[in-house]
């Protein structure tokens, strides 16, 4: 199998690189017109800067405001509102699902695309996937694309005023990037491109790890105080850049096959995506047996900085055998991710894990 390895042409991060976008975009060659795919809080947040730097690179634009999920019908729109003002590149600028359907707009014109997550809330921003949802909420499918985005440009100062809850979400996200990306070299399985890890992704993905660790409780803090500092920065690049590159040249497991059997429970539909595969993973250490040590050390962390860690912290209070069966057999149908363990896996297996995890994160009492 050959060795496979992805990643956006550009990642530029830092406090107000909002303003630089213009000049970003022309460095890489492309033109306007731009259609930017946006939510309400970044259409209020960023209009103006918008305006003045795609002005000053000679660009014009216009917006287009999400619908709240990514869904093949809010891309069959978008895709419209495209072709009709006859744009050159699509920007998106938002959370995860708004820069999921960015990508996807773009990779249904064969447009270039460039997201600007506005929380770092997940390590979709690098990505050539998007996640698309049914309209009741529920994970319909990935849609895999020929190339990452051609620019991903993280304002650190506008995620430094995001809500605290999508920051810690989006370690959730990445703090399952090193243990899916080792379970899939482990079990020799493929990444999310069809190859191979190579070793500087999952070198990448254990970085993301160890930054969470060193760096999640004062990023959490530098946020409270709405202040970017090193720790947020190199948080911020853990939750974007790293998992981003981490899950996708290494591979997804048991932790996000999980988060989408929770998808089919409409009480977990309040929660987010980085809370769920949090959940998600503490099952997976669940699955694969690991040591003590391993879960204490995941348990701390996730305690911390206030990460999901029984059911109830998803939604579900004493969930029936019959609901947990329908998670399971969803977070273990064909073709998906818990197939990459190194280890097998049956629904009835899913089941004990989750209510292992339940269990030690019910019990867990952080020293």
């Amino acid at each position: 199998m050959l060795k496979v390895f992805c990643a956006p042409a550009r990642y530029t991060q830092g406090p107000h690189a909002t303003e630089q976008l213009g000049s970003e975009i022309r460095s890489l060659g492309f033109d306007g017109p731009a259609l930017i795919v946006a939510g309400h809080s970044a259409i209020r947040l960023l209009a103006e800067t918008w305006t003045k730097t795609l002005s000053s690179a000679g660009m014009s634009h216009e917006v287009f405001q999400f619908g709240g999920e990514c869904t093949a019908g809010e891309i069959r729109r978008g895709c419209q509102a495209a072709r009709g003002a006859e744009v050159k590149v699509v920007i998106g600028a938002g959370g995860g699902k708004v820069l999921d359907t960015a990508r996807a707009i773009a990779a249904d014109l064969a447009l270039p695309v460039v997201n600007c997550p506005t929380i770092a809330s997940s390590d979709a921003p690098c990505s050539a996937l998007s996640v698309i949802y049914t309209e009741a909420g529920a994970v319909e499918e990935y849609r895999i694309y020929r190339r990452n985005p051609d620019l991903v440009l993280v304002d650190t100062a506008v995620i430094a005023k995001s809500p605290m809850r999508h920051l810690i979400a989006g370690m959730g996200d990445a703090l399952a990037t090193w243990f899916e990306a080792k379970a899939c070299v482990d079990a020799g399985m493929k990444n999310m491109r069809g190859g191979a890890s190579t070793r500087s992704a999952l070198a990448l993905a254990e970085l993301c790890y160890r930054t969470l660790l060193a760096d999640g409780v004062a990023a959490v803090e530098a946020l409270r105080r709405q202040e970017p500092n090193d720790a947020l920065e190199r948080l911020v690049e853990a939750n974007t850049l790293l998992s981003g590159l981490g899950f996708e040249s290494s591979g997804l497991a048991a932790a996000h096959a999980i988060h989408n059997g929770l998808t089919t429970a409409p009480e977990t539909h309040s929660y987010m995506h980085g809370e769920k595969v949090a959940f998600g993973l503490l099952a997976q250490l669940m699955l694969e047996s690991q040591p003590r040590s391993v879960v204490k050390e995941v348990l701390e962390f996730s305690t911390s900085v206030g990460l999901p860690k029984t059911f109830s912290d998803v939604g579900i209070k004493n969930p029936s055998r019959e609901l947990l069966e329908t998670i399971a057999e969803r977070a273990s149908a064909p073709g998906e991710t818990m197939y990459n363990e190194p280890v097998a896996v049956t629904q009835k297996l899913v089941v004990e894990a989750m209510r292992e995890a339940d269990s030690a994160g019910t019990s867990f009492r952080q020293p």
